[in-house]
């Protein structure tokens, strides 16, 4: 765990939830895990508030808890689950694109709380969804539910741990902590819930949507409370899918920009025919046959059988490998190399950098090395046709941020330098991980930044707020165009400029930190895909 990551964790779990839940999680962080009373005393917060710290970072999976032989719980904080929070906008964004706005809700409010029941999330949905609705028009309850049901089916969603039937109905004395199950089968198995009903609008007055006064309304006690349908059946985002698909994505954009939208279009039918079918950590994808795969392919692409083969045996030929042959049955199996794609992808994003970083003569040099392996500097200034000392300073500039290696084979025992040779090669692995850790560097300097930016104008801010509410007042009870005006007036067009480049400023920060973020996944995935196989 580097100082960076400590950092942006800090940075996130103070941004999210406040200072107390970032000192007990950072503490967590540090120091690994811990029972109760250590925490308490080691970060001198009282046992109450590390309690519901504690339960904070449970309810949104950021802490785990084991029980250990001697009765005691330890818990411990989950590093790269507190990390994904930067994700969340992407996440939304995702299901927006792929469910429309019911769908984004329904991942916006799982985020938001950790965990939910079904028909919370359908309830809490449909009445957000009412509220930007025109008036007399409502959503209905069944429509949420099955919007919830297909993110269900794709896996987007899926169940959380329970406590077993057999530990709720054991009568002797509780456990110190409960042991969580799942079943594998039943993960994305949704209730058959009967939700009938339409989502309410909040009512500003104090009468509900019947025109009934409060006061006028019985009392319901809490026994007459209908029992929740699926209580005790919570859920939560299934965030490993939603990198399975930025994955998938990242691959298809790929093949678009090497080949052509045809050669796309195949590896993505191909990636969704298998994308529940294979785990998000294999290698490649399960076997499809061409038949299969012609079969799949979208309504309205019009290519022939023999096209489509045409275009596999390409795919299967490029020296990038995203696209294997595992046999010819069927006619021919394909499989996608998922290991080689993450690779490729990353290996594309280190060459980006040295580019940006220090200019198209050193990537040449950066792509030479990578392409030969192993090189002495007299090969590379041959090989690249760059001036030996110009070479030089490149070759050493690099070296010295880390992005080649220094390699060397002595010829005796002694390792006399004039007798070892000296190869320059690149560690892809090592460089994607001190690329990995300027990227955390970088997204908590973005973050500070756009904290410092609203501190600073907070008052100008606080005061634009008023305005605003002011104004929505005003409209909702039918005030004239003079009045709006007079008091939109109070805010000077010198301080009108000022909160124009305050939100410029904070929107080139925010789109920042999702570029960023998306480098991050590139070479996450990568170290990730590498460090299993070996």
């Amino acid at each position: 765990m580097t100082q960076a990551e400590i950092k942006l964790c800090s940075l996130l779990l103070q941004e999210h939830f406040g200072e107390i839940v970032e000192k007990i999680g950072v503490h967590l962080i540090r120091t690994g895990s811990q029972p109760l009373r250590v925490i308490a005393n080691d970060t001198g917060t009282s046992l109450d508030q590390v309690k519901k710290a504690l339960c904070v970072l449970i309810q949104h999976n950021l802490v785990i808890y084991q029980l250990h032989k001697r009765g005691v719980v330890e818990y411990e904080a989950q590093c790269s689950r507190v990390l994904r929070m930067l994700r969340y906008p992407r996440y939304i964004y995702t299901t927006k694109t792929l469910y429309s706005d019911t769908g984004e809700l329904i991942v916006e409010e799982l985020l938001l709380n950790g965990k939910m029941t079904m028909s919370a999330v359908v309830k809490k949905v449909a009445d957000r969804l009412t509220e930007t609705m025109e008036d007399g028009k409502t959503m209905d309850y069944a429509e949420v539910s099955n919007t919830f049901v297909r993110l269900a089916d794709t896996h987007f969603v899926q169940r959380c741990s329970v406590v077993p039937a057999t530990e709720n109905s054991d009568p002797g004395p509780l456990p110190p902590a409960p042991t969580l199950i799942i079943n594998e089968k039943d993960m994305y198995l949704v209730p058959k819930l009967s939700l009938i009903g339409k989502g309410k609008r909040r009512r500003s007055s104090d009468e509900d949507a019947a025109g009934e006064p409060k006061a006028k309304r019985p009392k319901h006690t809490t026994d007459n409370r209908e029992p929740i349908p699926d209580d005790g059946i919570y859920w939560q985002a299934n965030l490993d899918r939603f990198h399975q698909h930025f994955r998938d994505q990242a691959i298809v954009s790929a093949v678009a920009n090497r080949m052509d939208q045809t050669s796309s279009e195949i590896v993505r039918t191909m990636l969704r025919m298998s994308e529940i079918t294979t785990p998000s950590s294999a290698p490649f994808t399960q076997p499809l046959s061409s038949n299969e795969i012609f079969r799949s392919l979208p309504v309205g692409y019009n290519i022939s059988k023999q096209v489509l083969d045409q275009y596999l045996t390409l795919l299967a030929d490029d020296p990038l490998e995203f696209v294997g042959k595992s046999g010819d049955s069927g006619g021919g199996m394909y499989v996608i190399n998922l290991h080689k794609a993450s690779a490729s992808l990353a290996t594309a994003t280190l060459e980006s950098v040295v580019q940006e970083r220090f200019g198209s003569r050193c990537a040449r040099i950066f792509r030479l090395v990578l392409q030969k392996k192993h090189l002495e500097q007299k090969q590379v200034e041959d090989f690249a046709m760059i001036p030996a000392k110009e070479a030089k300073d490149m070759l050493y500039k690099m070296l010295s941020e880390n992005f080649i290696s220094l390699q060397e084979i002595p010829k005796t025992p002694d390792h006399a330098p004039s007798r070892t040779f000296y190869l320059y090669t690149v560690n892809i692995l090592s460089a994607a991980r001190m690329l990995l850790h300027r990227c955390y560097k970088s997204i908590a300097n973005l973050i500070e930044r756009r904290q410092f930016e609203t501190k600073e104008n907070k008052r100008l801010l606080e005061k634009s707020q008023r305005v605003e509410a002011i104004i929505a007042s005003m409209q909702a009870t039918g005030a004239e165009e003079a009045q709006l005006q007079e008091i939109e007036e109070m805010i000077t067009a010198p301080e009108r400029q000022q909160l124009e480049t305050l939100k410029r400023n904070v929107n080139k920060l925010d789109a920042s930190e999702i570029q960023v973020d998306e480098t991050i996944f590139l070479l996450e995935s990568y170290i990730e895909s590498t460090v299993k196989r070996q």
